[in-house]
């Protein structure tokens, strides 16, 4: 238990430990699962020990959340509530809000809200997951799982702090579509493998250095006969001084999400007009990849104008 805490909560009779034992597991800082499977497992040790509850909360009276309220008093303090994402929150908490005591309820939803807030309930930091290099949760020659979880946080929209920054969140399958280097480096080639894909990760990374930049389009990449400019409010743009160092990362927000993006033929990955990519036409390699700070909050660069693309690989992002 002490050593492999969550191989014994995902063992097939968990549900039949004692409460001192469930407590033991989920108090504990180093328990390698996530926030949300721990909410669940919780959650299912309760209604094994009310057999006569129905699964769903809908189905519950008043006297159903007081019985399983009261069954686990003593666990809901070790769960982790605003470590869960916006998500999360709202799908897997909000049904059973009858639950938690009322103040945890709304500091937990101003919590949410507004994640800069800052709660008068005392939150209990982050579990200190490690991030095992040794799983492969994307396969790509320019960033590691580091940046993954990073980007997938910025995505979910959670706020990174020096608590969570080196925390594992790896809700995401990371689909490669396109490497240019297995690929080619034309806008045909791009389209081809890219195009009517939602919730795109571009990842590019910079010649001469080891600079990563990139963005993430929430919608399609399209070919339109002629240029046309993408609208999207969650789309944004990021960097990365190296592939190891993603606590000095750069996120910037779309602020005019009328030109959000681009979409043309001979256009790549182009995020309004601050990371453009063009080629003269469709089929030749691109000529034109150039930086500057337009429709995107911060500069994610020092330097703006035009840079050399060594590699750059596009992914599909999948909810696991």
């Amino acid at each position: 238990m002490v050593q492999s805490p969550e191989k014994v909560l995902k063992s097939l009779n968990f549900t039949s430990f004692p409460e001192k034992s469930l407590i033991s597991l989920i108090k504990s800082d180093d328990l390698q699962m996530k926030e949300i499977e721990i909410w669940e497992h919780v959650l299912k040790w309760g209604l094994a020990q009310n057999p006569t509850l129905i699964p769903d909360p809908k189905t519950w009276s008043d006297d159903d959340f007081k019985t399983m309220k009261n069954t686990l008093q003593h666990c809901l303090p070790f769960v982790r509530f605003f470590c869960l994402s916006p998500k999360e929150f709202s799908q897997k908490v909000r049904p059973y809000q009858k639950l938690l005591n009322q103040q945890l309820y709304e500091d937990l939803l101003n919590f949410y809200l507004d994640p800069e807030s800052v709660s008068s309930h005392n939150i209990q930091l982050p579990r200190k997951i490690k991030i095992n290099e040794n799983i492969e949760v994307i396969c790509s020659l320019i960033v590691n799982s580091g940046i993954v979880s990073t980007i997938s946080r910025w995505i979910d929209k959670i706020v990174i702090n020096d608590n969570n920054f080196n925390e594992s969140y790896l809700p995401y399958k990371f689909e490669l579509l396109l490497r240019g280097s297995r690929d080619g480096f034309t806008p045909k080639k791009f389209h081809e493998l890219c195009d009517n894909k939602p919730n795109t990760v571009t990842f590019i990374k910079i010649k001469g250095t080891e600079e990563i930049i990139g963005g993430y389009n929430p919608v399609i990449w399209e070919t339109p006969q002629t240029s046309s400019w993408g609208k999207t409010e969650d789309s944004f743009i990021f960097s990365f001084k190296n592939k190891n160092n993603f606590k000095d990362a750069i996120l910037s927000k779309v602020i005019n999400s009328n030109y959000a993006l681009l979409f043309g033929s001979i256009s790549g990955p182009y995020f309004g007009g601050d990371i453009n990519i063009n080629a003269s036409n469709e089929f030749v390699n691109y000529d034109t990849t150039e930086y500057y700070n337009s429709f995107y909050e911060k500069k994610i660069r020092d330097i703006e104008g035009k840079f050399i693309v060594e590699d750059y690989e596009v992914f599909q992002i999948i909810k696991k």
